[in-house]
């Protein structure tokens, strides 16, 4: 009896270091933070956020940020929305008001987005057919881009185009697979644009 005892425990632990180390059981796909990055947008002059606070809905508004950035919360009063992403506003938002709500849960929602930044131009430069400054428009993508430019030229190297991003006076360059866009329909670096990105197709090297 004490020997089935000590192979069922024996046979107990090897099925769970199995699965802590993946024998057999599928993990999640690990989050790309390039894709993360890419794709956040921050606030701007002019935009509507609507401002929800659950349960609580004489402190839910709808809100323009103003031109110094600001936006106007009942109960709270001034919160900077300008530059940030809606996620970090909410954030500041619940903090402040922890001091007069139990356990706040707000949400922030971009209802209109209508800062200058946001309706300002992408250039896609390069070793493209046409060189352009196009307007930005609302779920535009590197690939609609680069369209836009007339496609690459035979002397491109798509595979190490790059996606120029300014933020907070910082360039972030963000790496773009455009062959693999192009020629395999891989969407993965396929990423949404933002105003003022500059997307770059280089010459190859002979």
């Amino acid at each position: 009896m004490k020997i089935h005892r000590h192979l069922l425990v024996l046979c107990s632990v090897l099925w769970l270091t199995a699965c802590a180390t993946g024998g057999g059981v599928s993990t999640p796909p690990s989050i790309n933070p390039q894709a993360q990055a890419v794709n956040t947008y921050r606030i701007g002059v002019d935009d509507q956020l609507q401002i929800t606070v659950w349960q609580n809905p004489d402190l839910s508004v709808s809100v323009p940020v103003r031109p110094d950035g600001k936006i106007t919360v009942p109960l709270i009063g001034d919160v900077i929305a300008g530059g940030k992403t809606p996620e970090e506003v909410a954030g500041d938002i619940k903090g402040k008001l922890t001091a007069y709500v139990r356990d706040p849960q707000v949400a922030v929602i971009l209802t209109a987005l209508r800062s200058h930044e946001y309706l300002s131009r992408v250039r896609v430069t390069g070793a493209v057919r046409t060189p352009v400054s196009i307007p930005y428009r609302q779920g535009m993508t590197v690939l609609d881009a680069v369209l836009a430019a007339g496609g690459t030229t035979e002397f491109a190297a798509p595979d190490r185009t790059e996606l120029y991003r300014a933020d907070a006076g910082v360039t972030t360059p963000y790496a773009i697979r455009l062959d693999k866009v192009l020629q395999q329909g891989d969407l993965a670096t396929n990423y949404p644009v933002q105003p003022g990105d500059v997307i770059t197709v280089p010459l190859r090297v002979f």
